[in-house]
């Protein structure tokens, strides 16, 4: 970076570094050369930058990170609330996701990481049925993306080469795996156990081995998912898929709500990086992982919204709340998961559970210039005694006005640069929605 014009420069800033020391600046300056963070000082630099940002009264984070969603079901937000999970799934949600297509899933998929983007999220993990559009979407955009296919197995007969999950896998490998220096990552993915069996557990790990992959599941979401297979194999869902190999590679496990004493030191010795979604699992009523357990069980415990259609809105500061309020509730003291634990999760964790975590996650110099711009001035976010605190209580999504990826500024102040959103938004409404809800009968007037 030696030699290059500082691109850009934001001035007397208050920065949030999330580094080990959790340092915070005020009044801070903080430049973007080359895609990456390569001034942070309390003065002004001496060289002159190509643009200045000032920032008065705003705050400066790293890049939230979202570590497990499910980008093209923003078609279905609304479309099946207040059920339990099994109904909401097996009754409403999958028939609907069979009707996806090619574009329709992409229309979708934009529309999901316009919001990621308003919301300051600047790297997702994704798993779902169409995971060449949502690759096609996250290039487009230039948000950082782990993508992987969303494999599930219910037929008695298994052909590996002619199941549509595992080629798409493998295409999705070849085709965008380290895309743009690494900013597409692929991994390999189960729905979860109760979708599928041992025949595709061989194959996912087998080829998530060889090719050094991450894993994307969800894991022991419900009581019933854990006593089923308890009934089924005489061991845990964590216990099956271990003595499978689906963790002796890189691994995400959404959910990990019911996981027992044994579960967590299992996939804490193995490694496995556990994805706390608070507001869906608030929303489906199947109680709420113990996050503080995770991590004394030796977890790395990241962050995620789960999908639009079951939370809403895919604001990971609302998640950070949730999480925070959860933890304090459960175990009826106030001082659980504090606001700095909780912007760790969304930071730092998040990308060491997509394997980034040499590149983001905090601000620091020669990181990845992935960063978030939020306004303080806003009533609700006045005064402010503890920026940590205001940033997990009080801020919400919507306080953004500024997110960067690499140094490029991919939102900001309802623009977006990389996503023609009317198009997108014309796309879902006059295409997709007719296409996946063809079947629907007509609404009364």
């Amino acid at each position: 970076m030696k030699g290059s014009q500082m691109d850009i420069l934001f001035s007397n800033v208050t920065a949030v570094t999330m580094d080990d020391s959790m340092h915070v600046y005020t009044e801070a300056f903080v430049g973007v050369t080359d895609g990456k963070i390569s001034y942070l000082s309390k003065k002004a630099p001496e060289e002159k930058p190509t643009k200045i940002i000032p920032a008065d009264g705003c705050v400066l984070i790293p890049g939230l990170i979202n570590c497990h969603t499910h980008l093209t079901d923003s078609i279905l937000r609304g479309y099946a609330d207040d059920l339990p999970l099994p109904e909401y799934l097996g009754e409403h949600i999958l028939p609907r996701q069979d009707k996806l297509d090619e574009r329709s899933a992409k229309a979708a998929a934009l529309i999901s990481i316009a919001e990621s983007l308003r919301f300051g999220v600047t790297s997702v993990s994704d798993m779902g049925a169409f995971p060449e559009a949502v690759a096609e979407a996250a290039a487009q955009s230039g948000i950082k993306a782990n993508i992987a296919a969303e494999c599930k197995l219910f037929s008695e007969e298994f052909d590996l080469e002619q199941h549509e999950g595992f080629r798409q896998t493998e295409d999705l490998h070849e085709k965008w795996h380290d895309y743009d220096t690494g900013r597409i990552k692929v991994d390999c993915a189960i729905h979860a156990e109760y979708t599928s069996d041992y025949r595709l557990w061989d194959a996912i790990a087998e080829y998530a081995i060889n090719n050094n992959l991450g894993v994307q599941l969800h894991l022991s979401e419900t009581k019933q998912e854990q006593e089923s297979c308890k009934d089924k194999y005489g061991l845990t869902p964590a216990q099956v898929l271990d003595c499978h190999h689906l963790f002796d590679t890189k691994a995400a496990a959404a959910r990990c709500v019911q996981l027992t004493s044994e579960d967590k030191a299992l996939l804490a010795k193995r490694g496995v990086s556990s994805v706390h979604c608070p507001v869906a699992d608030g929303k489906f009523g199947v109680g709420s992982a113990d996050v503080l357990e995770l991590v004394r069980a030796g977890m790395n415990v990241c962050l995620g919204t789960e999908s639009p259609a079951a939370v809403g809105r895919l604001d990971l500061f609302e998640v950070m709340k949730r999480a925070s309020l959860t933890a304090k509730s459960c175990r009826e003291d106030a001082s659980a998961l504090p606001a700095a634990a909780c912007l760790m999760m969304a930071t730092v964790c998040g990308a060491r559970a997509q394997g980034r975590d040499t590149q983001c996650g905090q601000i620091k110099l020669g990181m990845d210039a992935d960063l978030v711009l939020l306004d303080f001035s806003q009533p609700h976010l006045i005064p402010c005694h503890n920026v940590l605190s205001s940033l997990v209580y009080s801020a919400t999504g919507h306080d953004v006005v500024l997110t960067m990826v690499r140094g490029n500024i991919l939102y900001a102040n309802g623009q977006y640069p990389t996503i023609d959103l009317a198009s997108a938004v014309n796309e879902l409404a006059l295409y997709a929605v007719p296409h996946v809800f063809s079947d629907e009968a007509p609404a009364e007037t």
